[in-house]
């Protein structure tokens, strides 16, 4: 937070006002549970319950899906809170001044989501903003339904039906009102999209899955099976979105900062090279999971180690991935933060793409592919001659 401080102290540098820090922060919070519950549900949690109970034991496979059901529940009223005040953050800075207390009512938000076209535009912004909050309404209307009995019977379907609709509510916002200029511009929404879902599918499933783990004095003495697959699964998924968050992190982070100066010397940079932090950590508790804890999980459960399995997948992952947890939310915390530019705080020139920047960014894209595809490989190797750890470590 004193690095963040640092940067009101930068020229050019303007300090978010802290109920756009907090209203931003929270919208992503509310999009982390809503994608990332979805996404992580559906391709982790979902599957493995189906296993479970195809094996003969439906028992704890009953005890996740509803703290599933509950869990999601609660993300759609966190995704409804979120939605409705990052709605009145939007409607306070298209107010030219309008406090944010008056931007919270209704009549205010109205007016800001009927606003007309501006000249050139194909759409109102307000329409899209209009389009977006009734899919987000929708979307954590179906959630919240999960707190009744009747709804839970149906949790798959309603999982699988609110997915879409919670990567829409990001999509539909970054729908521009004007034709995006050049092919930059139309790479700086792709990425930014790509940045934001992958991130949020990431954190998010974190989440969800270090809450579901909570519910371990529920789970019978053979759960280590369940969620030696279940931590398998996300490993893999988890992979993916650090692939693409690296990816997309690195084109937008060119387009803003002009030099590696730049990330001590401006605002922008002081925040972007904060949040860096944080995700080298988070990376950093990935590569402990895939490289030490995913070998001995794999080796335990060959091995037909019930303690050590349900130790290592009940005990000792969720204790890392709370720490994953709060760094993400630390992440979440600084993007506020993250406004403006470097370049144009430093004075430097526009970033402009060319045949070689695509060229080294494709080689870069296929070489973070090997490795991570390489990362999986050696976590498998290690599985085969690294020791399992006593239950009672």
């Amino acid at each position: 937070m004193n690095s963040l401080l640092l940067a009101t102290d930068t020229a050019g540098y303007t300090m978010p006002q802290t109920w756009r820090v907090l209203t931003k922060a929270g919208y992503f919070i509310g999009l982390s549970g809503a994608i990332g519950t979805t996404v992580t549900y559906a391709t982790t949690v979902r599957p493995s319950l189906k296993h479970a109970q195809e094996a003969g034991d439906p028992g704890d496979a009953v005890v996740l899906r509803s703290r599933s059901a509950s869990y999601a529940a609660w993300a759609g009223v966190v995704l409804l809170l979120a939605g409705y005040f990052q709605l009145a953050g939007r409607v306070a800075r298209a107010g030219k001044g309008m406090a944010f207390g008056d931007a919270l009512a209704p009549g205010r938000m109205w007016d800001f989501l009927q606003a007309p076209a501006a000249k050139g535009a194909w759409i109102a912004q307000g329409t899209v903003y209009l389009v977006q909050n009734l899919v987000l309404l929708a979307a954590a209307a179906a959630m919240i339904a999960l707190f009744l009995p009747a709804a839970r019977r149906h949790l798959d379907r309603i999982v699988l039906a609110v997915l879409p609709a919670a990567l829409a509510v990001t999509l539909i916002a970054a729908v521009p009102a004007t034709a995006p200029a050049d092919l930059d511009r139309w790479l700086d929404l792709f990425l930014n999209q790509t940045h934001i879902v992958s991130g949020t599918v990431w954190l998010g499933g974190l989440a969800l899955l270090v809450a579901l783990a909570g519910a371990r004095a529920g789970l019978g003495e053979g759960a280590g099976v369940l969620w030696a697959e279940i931590w398998r699964r996300f490993s893999l998924v988890a992979l993916v979105c650090v692939g693409a968050v690296v990816l997309s992190g690195l084109w937008l982070s060119w387009k803003h900062v002009g030099a590696v100066s730049q990330l001590w010397t401006t605002g922008y940079g002081i925040a972007l090279l904060v949040k860096i932090l944080l995700v080298l950590g988070l990376i950093t508790a990935g590569a402990f999971n895939q490289f030490w804890l995913m070998p001995r999980i794999a080796r335990a459960r060959r091995a037909d180690d019930t303690a050590s399995l349900r130790h290592l997948t009940l005990r000792h992952f969720p204790l890392v991935v709370w720490g994953e947890v709060a760094l993400g939310v630390a992440v979440l915390a600084v993007v506020p933060f993250i406004t403006g530019s470097a370049r144009s705080e430093a004075g430097s020139a526009k970033a402009v793409s060319s045949g070689s920047l695509f060229a080294a960014g494709a080689a870069m894209a296929l070489a973070l592919a090997v490795s991570l595809y390489a990362t999986a490989k050696a976590s498998e190797a290690l599985a085969r001659r690294s020791p399992a750890i006593p239950a009672t470590a």
